[in-house]
């Protein structure tokens, strides 16, 4: 990847609805450029999907339920914990699956629409994965921050924290 792909990324990455005429501005390149760049990061599967940070407590009173659950398992032989990891990220609930350092061998991101309905995730689904050796689940009361953007009704809280 040289410099100009990686320019780009960091550029959608903090802004994904930016314009390829605005890319190209910012970046002192053709808009032709900035396509044929974005294209190939596409079918490279460097550029996944683009979306959207929503703050789903305004204006509706449905929401999410969130919760982070730390899972402990027992790596297959010869493929480790690909495989439990593959079979945990293909329910819908799941939104994220991480490999971990520590007392946990992996962190799972899961949505339902109740508190009850997450634990039946847990207990019905998860915890009888033949690898699965024990979990610990943590609900998210309130989110503050996520990827960069301050959940604030204060708008000078609302900026993109950039790191230098």
């Amino acid at each position: 990847m040289d410099s100009t792909e990686r320019e780009l990324l960091q550029l959608i990455e903090k802004n994904g609805r930016l314009a390829t005429g605005t890319i190209a501005k910012l970046m002192g390149i053709t808009e032709d450029e900035t396509k044929q760049i974005l294209e190939k990061l596409e079918k490279e599967k460097v550029i996944l999907g683009y979306s959207a940070i929503i703050d789903w407590t305004k204006g509706t009173e449905e929401g999410a339920v969130t919760a982070m659950i730390d899972v402990k398992v027992t790596p297959k032989r010869g493929v480790g914990f690909d495989k439990v990891a593959e079979r945990i990220y293909r329910f819908p609930e799941v939104k994220a699956v991480y490999l971990m350092s520590g007392v946990y061998d992996l962190s799972v991101s899961i949505e339902g629409k109740t508190m009850a309905e997450v634990g039946r995730f847990v207990s019905e689904k998860l915890s009888t994965i033949d690898s699965v050796i024990s979990t610990t689940t943590h609900f998210i009361l309130k989110k503050y921050k996520h990827d960069g953007l301050v959940f604030s009704d204060n708008d000078e809280d609302k900026r993109i924290v950039v790191s230098p």
